[in-house]
């Protein structure tokens, strides 16, 4: 869920922001900061839940190489999302509600590179937490 989400949702952001329309921009944002809330927070409620579950049930201790890389790893993509894509969200919605009628404006054009380039940023730690839960690979990442 979380993946997916985060994945489709930069797609059709991307192509939404290809369209310069302010109408399409401005619903888009609004769906990007709906599905984040609705979506991308409970896909790491039950990622985490679910992992922590399965470690637990099969008494695997954190500290294991894999474990505890793919714990940091899931920190670092939730700081990058909270404390960059989150209030760059919450500027481009301010900003998607005073559109003018023709233009979306250099600021919120800024701002949509930003957000892709920092949204692929955090999607490279969570590939590779992904990774190493699916490999568990017995000392250190390889």
């Amino acid at each position: 869920m979380l993946m997916g989400n985060i994945t489709v949702t930069a797609i059709w952001k991307y192509f939404a922001d290809r369209t310069q329309s302010p109408v399409v921009l401005a619903f888009a944002q609004k769906l990007v900061t709906y599905t984040d809330w609705s979506m991308t927070v409970w896909g790491v409620v039950l990622l985490m839940g679910g992992g922590y579950f399965m470690a637990f049930s099969a008494n695997l201790p954190l500290t294991q190489h894999w474990l505890l890389w793919s714990q940091a790893l899931f920190v670092v993509a939730g700081l990058i999302w909270l404390c960059v894509l989150v209030p760059i969200q919450i500027r481009q919605a301010s900003l998607a509600a005073t559109f003018a009628s023709n233009d979306v404006g250099d600021g919120y054009r800024k701002l949509s590179r930003h957000w892709l380039i920092w949204g692929l940023v955090s999607t490279v730690p969570l590939l590779a937490a992904t990774w190493l839960m699916i490999a568990k690979p017995a000392n250190g990442l390889y």
